[in-house]
């Protein structure tokens, strides 16, 4: 299938989605949206896809944002519906059973922000540029990003961002939590799949484990969330991943793991 706004590619097991809208900045609009909804329909039906990359065509950004012509245009009630269809998408992607990587080459304002965070983590490129500047609009973020911002990096640092609309450059980003790397602009990409194809390697059922007990782990308080890890744990020992790794860690050779989430 061929999208309008993005483009899809698979190669060793991996994902790689590319906002596709460069003389725009790569801005999200509604379509945009309805076409991310479809391609996470067809990871989550893939089981081949182990590992997703998120980047931006060009080299100016990953995503500037939502795209403010079409805001312009839209009533109370259009407005609350595209930031629920928005918000509704961001937390499938965020909710998905492989690891997704933001790889963000440049801007990444508003709704850019947002996406990234719904990522397990970010890479980024020397040049990438982040805020959530809704505020400077008369709006607030509307993809999730006061919630998720504020998790990541504290309510107080959260409140000081979202109020002044302030951007942030990659090295401050990383200072705050928001960025786990940073890359010169031609590295980055090599850099996140180096990682992507390191966890691709991983077991496909303990690592929709890990992710589950973190995510579902932080929503809930330490006792629960550590009963939420004892059962995951269990279940893993149920997938032949967990003999073949224990098995191959004692005969000293690489681990070759095939389990699956059916079997």
């Amino acid at each position: 299938m061929t999208f309008k706004n993005l483009k899809y590619d698979v190669a060793e097991n991996i994902g790689t989605l590319t906002f596709n809208r460069p003389k725009a900045l790569n801005a999200l609009n509604r379509e945009l949206i309805e076409e991310l909804g479809i391609v996470i329909d067809r990871i989550e039906a893939d089981p081949d896809i182990k590992v997703l990359v998120l980047t931006g065509a060009g080299d100016k950004a990953f995503v500037a944002g939502a795209d403010i012509s079409e805001l312009t245009e839209m009533n109370a009630l259009q407005a609350k519906l595209f930031s629920a269809k928005g918000q509704e998408t961001f937390s499938r992607l965020e909710s998905l059973s492989i690891p997704v990587i933001a790889a963000v080459n440049g801007f990444a304002l508003g709704g850019g922000t947002e996406v990234a965070l719904a990522c397990d983590f970010i890479y980024a490129s020397e040049k990438a540029v982040f805020g959530l500047p809704e505020i400077t609009l008369g709006l607030i973020p509307g993809f999730g990003g006061t919630q998720r911002l504020a998790r990541l990096v504290g309510p107080n640092r959260a409140k000081e961002l979202i109020y002044t609309g302030a951007t942030v450059p990659a090295p401050q980003a990383e200072a705050y939590g928001i960025v786990n790397r940073i890359f010169a602009p031609e590295e980055l990409m090599d850099g996140v799949m180096k990682t992507a194809k390191k966890m691709a390697r991983m077991g496909r059922v303990s690592v929709r484990a890990a992710k589950e007990a973190v995510n579902t782990g932080l929503r809930t308080d330490l006792e629960t969330g550590c009963k939420i890890e004892n059962n995951a744990f269990a279940l893993c020992m149920a997938s032949p991943d967990a003999k073949e790794g224990t098995q191959a860690f004692l005969g000293k050779r690489k681990a070759a793991f095939t389990g699956t989430l059916e079997k």
